[in-house]
């Protein structure tokens, strides 16, 4: 699907950047700074390939319906627009429908309107490398135009589908008094139906890679968190994985999976995530279901924080409201403090400590704490045992091996039914001993 912002040559497009504060009964103590969420809005926006060349905040009790900001604040825009010569508003909130329409004809019809989910969507397409984050990218840019259609967006449709597969049917064919404007909607229906049963077919294989892999007894950790806090850095430095790397935000986007070995000689599966990030689109939490159930099935969340961000605390809160979006609040979390070799203040990371449990102070790029941060994941698996007394048919000697491996065992005996095995297992592998489990001896 052709991207929102389309540069032509080498020439970016030059953005102006708009940003509200919410006073009064709207006004949450654990929202960010406008200042603050503005600057990392222009990372967002530089990364998509377009300058930034101003801003403007404002403060509000309440959104304005037809414009979002308030009309004096508006016409302040329209004139600032025109001296920096922005071909580009970008605001900081998602903007409904009209919003958009109601900007648009007051900037006039030289000047896009986007707001912060259209510029994330269009990272996401920039860097979306296999075919699964394709489909899911496409998914999430189609349920967000939707509603937005316009003629000025039906050249979307007609361009779009090359990567994913092409577009089911085209637009050529209108029924009696059919506009454009209509066909191009039912088209993107149909597209928006295609793409969500091709998802469907990928969740169902990572369904059936997971099954297999607790069949295997692998325990598997998910590294979460916001992002540029360090994920990939560090699924390089356990694992040599060879990820992209790059001081920008949603560098990588596609999930990577590598066994690393614990201290004890356990092996574990790391996979890499998405990386999170306030006021995430809902429409990609919807569309990456697929790839975050990742998370979900993971039996231990590793929380990578970047402790050099002045908003680290803020950062943090808005990976817990992401995880607790997709459902995964019960799953025990270990969370890396990472980038400490860019301290420059010693007490930092004695003043974030309290607010983790199971946390290690690392420095990803330098592995630095890399060994602590193992044995406190693997304290945390072992944590989260359970007592088992089962009897494994000597035929499944891979399955008695399992425990010896990953459990702790209290006694182990021959007897003519197979090996009796008592102690204590990890609660993923209940699943797998269940139909060898020693009734009798309960």
């Amino acid at each position: 699907m052709n991207r929102i912002t389309e540069p032509t040559g080498l020439q970016r497009e030059r953005g102006f950047l708009v940003g509200v504060e919410f006073k009064g009964p709207h006004a949450s103590a654990e929202e960010w700074p406008v200042e603050a969420s503005l600057e990392e809005l222009g990372q967002l926006v530089h990364t998509a390939g377009i300058d930034v060349v101003g801003y403007e905040t404002q403060r509000l009790n309440q959104v304005n319906p037809a414009t979002f900001i308030g009309k004096g604040k508006l016409e302040e825009l329209v004139e600032r627009v025109a001296e920096t010569a922005a071909n580009v508003v970008v605001f900081d909130d998602e903007l409904s429908p009209r919003h958009q329409r109601e900007l648009e004809k007051a900037l006039g019809e030289n000047v896009k309107v986007l707001d912060r989910t259209a510029v994330i969507l269009d990272i996401f397409a920039q860097h979306a490398a296999t075919r699964e984050g394709a489909l899911q990218v496409e998914l999430a840019q189609y349920e967000y135009r939707l509603p937005r259609l316009t003629r000025a967006w039906t050249h979307l449709v007609r361009q779009a589908g090359g990567r994913a597969g092409g577009a089911s049917g085209g637009v050529g064919v209108r029924g009696p008094g059919e506009t454009q404007l209509e066909t191009d909607r039912r088209v993107i229906g149909r597209r928006i139906a295609l793409l969500k049963d091709e998802l469907e077919k990928v969740r169902a294989h990572r369904s059936r890679h997971r099954e297999r892999r607790r069949r295997e007894g692998v325990p598997v950790v998910a590294i979460v968190g916001y992002t540029n806090a360090g994920k990939s850095t560090l699924l390089n430095a356990l694992s040599d994985a060879n990820v992209l790397v790059e001081d920008k935000l949603f560098a990588t986007l596609d999930p990577t999976t590598r066994r690393v070995a614990l201290p004890s000689g356990l092996v574990a599966l790391f996979t890499d995530t998405v990386g999170f990030i306030q006021k995430l689109p809902t429409q990609l939490v919807a569309a990456f279901r697929a790839t975050l159930e990742e998370v979900n099935e993971a039996d231990v969340l590793l929380h990578v924080l970047d402790v050099t961000h002045p908003q680290a605390l803020r950062q943090s809160k808005a990976v817990i409201d992401t995880l607790a979006a997709i459902g995964a609040t019960d799953t025990p979390v270990v969370t890396a403090l990472n980038k400490v070799d860019r301290l420059s203040d010693s007490n930092a990371i004695a003043e974030l400590q309290p607010h983790f449990s199971n946390s290690v102070a690392i420095s990803a790029r330098r592995n630095e704490g890399l060994d602590r941060l193992l044995a406190c994941i693997e304290e945390v698996l072992q944590r989260d045992m359970v007592d088992a007394v089962v009897v494994i048919p000597f035929e499944r000697g891979d399955l008695a091996q399992m425990v010896r491996e990953q459990g702790v065992i209290e006694s182990e005996q021959y007897t003519s039914r197979g090996t009796h095995i008592a102690g204590r297992v990890p609660r993923r592998l209940l699943g797998i001993l269940e139909p060898f489990e020693d009734h009798k001896t309960r």
